[in-house]
């Protein structure tokens, strides 16, 4: 029997499963071991300061079987928020089952109560094809825009 999948805000409760989620992540896509604690204070902070952003987790029956960020970006061409997905991570058991989808309905249906959402938006590695498959099946739609970035020692890991 198929279970419901269930997607919610997460609350201070989920951040040792979110901060877990966060490293598996890290791992799985960039071969990264990050500090436990640094990660744990982070997801802390963003459950304390919603004006960043926010969690969703997705449960089956008593399980959390994937987790998302959103953060937030000022649009001015727009006069709304962008929302970025970040740290996307659902567990191997549970992949190409639908939880992306079920994650980006749940967004689609916030963002539209807001009334202040001008988009929602991710990055993705280039060559994740499964990914981008997932985004694209979502209703999602690559950009031809290339991310830069500088990484300030102190923050790398």
């Amino acid at each position: 029997m198929e279970q419901r999948t269930i997607i919610r805000e997460a609350t201070e409760a989920d951040a040792v499963v979110l901060t877990e989620f966060n490293r598996a992540m890290a791992r799985e896509t960039e071969n990264l071991d990050l500090n436990y604690h640094t990660v744990l204070a982070g997801v802390n902070y963003l459950l304390n300061h919603p004006e960043y952003g926010f969690y969703v987790v997705a449960e089956q029956g008593n399980d959390i079987a994937g987790t998302l960020m959103i953060t937030y970006e000022w649009s001015d061409w727009r006069n709304g928020l962008y929302w970025w997905i970040q740290s996307l991570y659902v567990l191997p058991h549970f992949r190409r089952q639908g939880i992306f989808r079920r994650f980006f309905q749940y967004l689609a249906e916030q963002a539209a109560e807001h009334g202040n959402v001008a988009g929602i938006r991710l990055y993705v590695e280039n060559d994740n094809s499964i990914a981008q498959e997932a985004y694209e099946s979502a209703g999602m739609k690559r950009t031809t825009y290339t991310v830069y970035e500088k990484l300030y020692p102190d923050k790398e890991e």
